[in-house]
């Protein structure tokens, strides 16, 4: 069972290396980077690459680790009972099942995505620990052990909001996704628009790459944005003269794909007025 990537998606070979260490140990790959760098994509092309089901676990502020698990629902069980209803004498009828659960009990193996997994609080990573290295957890109103048929493939996303525990880290296989160089970015495009006109990618991408270099900036543009910033230029049937100058002269054409806060684009503003008063000068 090897990850050597797909065609609609550009893994580099120090990534391929990360995801295949980590199923040959068994161990949940820990992959961090910037948003917008394909983190959550990865564990769909996985799956994709390996023909194996996706199980998604989106982590929230709010997400508890039991939710993972399993949750037990008493109010329901108590509304029942006032009501009379038979279901009351099987507790396992108010046991709803989390995603590992689902990960444990699959007849095949499974990618298990635990999505921005920072989000939460920070004993969520902690809680987690004995059930990602036994593979298996006790339900305690059924006093039943639930055991993984199959060991699932975990992927484990951070945007590194918060640090995570050593004893966690410890568990995993680490990757950190860099943010891919104009060479790695053209693929990237080459992939989603097979037919774009690469004196348009070389501009646009020149533009990118000037943008995200500026100093000072708050939030660089990830590799999504510019994907739908290239999008964008196609649809308005841009070329590559039409985006010439404006780093120097104005904002980026449709810089609203690009820049996402106010700040940055006053920066840029004044950043360019400084510009051309030197010119004139």
């Amino acid at each position: 069972m090897r990850f050597d990537g797909t065609k609609d998606y550009v893994a580099t070979g120090d990534l391929t290396v990360a995801v295949n260490a980590a199923i040959t140990l068994e161990r949940p790959l820990l992959v961090k980077g910037e948003p917008g760098t394909g983190k959550t994509e990865l564990a769909r092309q996985i799956a994709k690459a390996l023909g194996l089901p996706l199980l998604e676990w989106s982590v929230k502020s709010t997400t508890r680790a039991q939710q993972g698990l399993y949750e037990y629902d008493a109010v329901s069980r108590l509304r029942d009972s006032q009501l009379g209803d038979a279901r009351v004498g099987d507790v396992a009828n108010y046991i709803r099942k989390g995603k590992l659960w689902e990960a444990f009990e699959a007849e095949e193996k499974v990618v298990l995505l635990i999505d921005e997994i920072d989000k939460a609080d920070i004993e969520f990573p902690n809680d987690l620990l004995q059930e990602l290295d036994r593979m298996e957890f006790y339900v305690y109103e059924t006093g039943e052990t639930i055991r993984a048929r199959r060991r699932p493939i975990v992927i484990i996303t951070s945007n590194n909001e918060k640090e995570l525990p050593d004893a966690f880290l410890r568990r995993c296989f680490f990757h950190y996704i860099r943010f891919p160089d104009i060479e790695t970015m053209q693929e990237i495009v080459d992939v989603h628009f097979p037919g774009v006109k690469k004196s348009l990618v070389h501009a646009a991408l020149t533009q990118f790459y000037e943008l995200r270099e500026t100093p000072g900036l708050k939030k660089k543009p990830s590799t999504s944005e510019a994907l739908d910033w290239l999008r964008l230029l196609m649809a308005e049937d841009m070329t590559a003269a039409d985006l010439k100058g404006d780093t120097a002269e104005a904002l980026p054409k449709l810089h609203g794909a690009l820049l996402k806060n106010e700040q940055d684009v006053h920066l840029l503003e004044r950043l360019m007025f400084m510009n051309r008063r030197r010119q004139g000068q």
